[in-house]
């Protein structure tokens, strides 16, 4: 009794499993979910947070407006559908362009010639294109889409007269809809957007290989050539862009570029070279093809030899002084105790000798390191002689420079200052100096009791040289 009784509660406690077609893909779609997710949470930790933050401080909702949505394979996947479904407006404007420059219909392409001498002739009428093109390709086309003319063979010939907008409209407006997923159009739209993609990457690639040596220095003498043209070109063109007409240029350019698209020209271009017209046609030329190529190899060799004679690099480093201070403190005694080498010379109105601060630096000589980017370019500091410049040069005051000797520069005594300093302990000796310390200017000689300041330094330069790190990006 009692397991009859305890079966219908373990039934209740079991859950509702969904069986058949309905059930199987709702299994599917949240195993492709959590797949999607997994991988989302993998790219998080690979692809870094964008750069693009905003640099002041902002209400949360408005820094969140400005910022973009992180990754997603969801997000990626459902905007390229809504992109391919959409895609097929630009696709049909590329096939325009090329059944009007290829003339798959003469009349339209004789239409665009037409359009563009006037254009050249008066370039005024750039600013009136774009209206006609609204009124012709756009505006009219709709309207006659709504006023549609009367099918062909149900009006006789008295009353079919001609095309009659009157009356109200007899047909939907025109709409561009998107074209349904896996549909024959959506599949055509992936195709095509398949094959731009692989375009744009072979012409990408084809840029890289051709034009990017020329412009990025790996070759400095041959991207200083250009460099230099450039700017010849530069100066020649603002001069003499005035003396050319260029209506006539643009005007037989153009013509002679969408005429030679013709197939006509180019079947009679290939059977040229097959020899069609005879040997005397495809010697001739073969004959212009070579000149051709013989002309271009000499212009190249004498380029390379121009080049290789009169650009000048310079092949040594850039080369700068760096100055190190060597500091001393004066001790109890009245010795000077080596102290510090310090990149400032931690002069008595000195902002860090003011608050209170101990200078920077390191101990030893050996510890003193090139900047960044640098590196040495002598193998020993060399003591500048010269102390009375440097002093004036950083506006020191309060020092006694010492023009002979060790060239030193000193603290100026005082008398105030050193009655305190030796009277107690204080916890800042550097901060109650600077409280009390006087602001005479700095004195050249000596003092007739040779009493200095706590602390005295000299400046040490050395040559640095940059660094040169070749990094191969391929």
């Amino acid at each position: 009794m009692s397991d009859t009784k305890n079966a219908p509660a373990a039934d209740d406690a079991t859950p509702t499993q969904r069986y058949g077609l309905f059930g199987g893909l709702a299994a599917l779609r949240e195993k492709a979910n959590i797949q999607d997710r997994l991988v989302e949470r993998l790219l998080a930790q690979v692809i870094p947070a964008e750069d693009g933050e905003v640099s002041f401080t902002l209400d949360e909702s408005v820094a969140h407006a400005h910022r973009a949505p992180e990754f997603s394979l969801g997000t990626m996947s459902y905007n390229f559908r809504r992109f391919n479904a959409r895609a097929g407006v630009l696709f049909k404007l590329q096939d325009l362009s090329e059944s009007l420059l290829e003339w798959q219909k003469p009349t339209q392409t004789l239409s665009l010639l037409a359009v563009y001498t006037f254009v050249c002739l008066d370039p005024h009428l750039v600013v009136v294109l774009p209206l006609v093109l609204l009124v012709l390709a756009v505006l009219i086309p709709s309207f006659m889409a709504r006023h549609p003319a009367p099918p062909r063979g149900t009006l006789s010939s008295e009353q079919g007269v001609g095309y009659s907008a009157a009356g109200p409209p007899l047909a939907p407006p025109v709409t561009v809809t998107p074209v349904r997923e896996l549909s024959r159009d959506f599949v055509k739209n992936m195709r095509r957007l398949q094959n731009q993609m692989g375009g744009f990457v072979h012409a990408h690639d084809l840029v890289v290989e051709k034009v990017l040596p020329l412009t990025n220095f790996g070759d400095e003498a041959l991207s200083s050539a250009v460099f230099l043209g450039a700017v010849v070109g530069i100066l020649v063109t603002m001069t003499t862009a005035h003396l050319v007409p260029w209506r006539f240029v643009l005007l037989g350019g153009g013509w002679a570029h969408i005429c030679s698209a013709h197939p006509y020209a180019i079947q009679l271009v290939a059977d040229l070279k097959a020899g069609k017209f005879g040997d005397l046609a495809a010697a001739g030329m073969g004959k212009v093809a070579a000149e051709a190529k013989e002309g271009g190899d000499k212009a190249k060799s004498f380029a390379d030899r121009w080049i290789a004679s009169d650009m000048i690099l310079d092949t040594a480093p850039e080369t700068r002084e760096v100055e190190i201070f060597e500091l001393q403190r004066k001790t109890r005694p009245g010795e000077w105790e080596p102290w510090v080498f310090c990149p400032s010379p931690y002069d008595p109105l000195s902002a860090p000798r003011i608050a209170g601060d101990r200078p920077g630096g390191t101990r030893f000589f050996e510890d003193v390191a090139p900047p960044d980017g640098w590196e040495w370019s002598e193998k020993k500091w060399a003591l500048d002689l010269w102390s009375r410049e440097w002093v004036e040069e950083r506006i020191i005051t309060s020092v006694e420079v010492e023009t002979e000797g060790e060239r030193w520069v000193y603290d100026m005594y005082d008398e105030d200052e050193d009655v305190l300093r030796r009277s107690r302990v204080v916890e800042h000796p550097d901060a109650e100096a600077a409280k009390n310390v006087s602001h005479t200017s700095w004195e050249e000689g000596e003092d007739g009791n040779g009493l200095k300041g706590e602390w005295r330094r000299r400046r040490w330069v050395r040559l640095v040289k940059r660094k040169t790190s070749l990094v191969d990006y391929a």
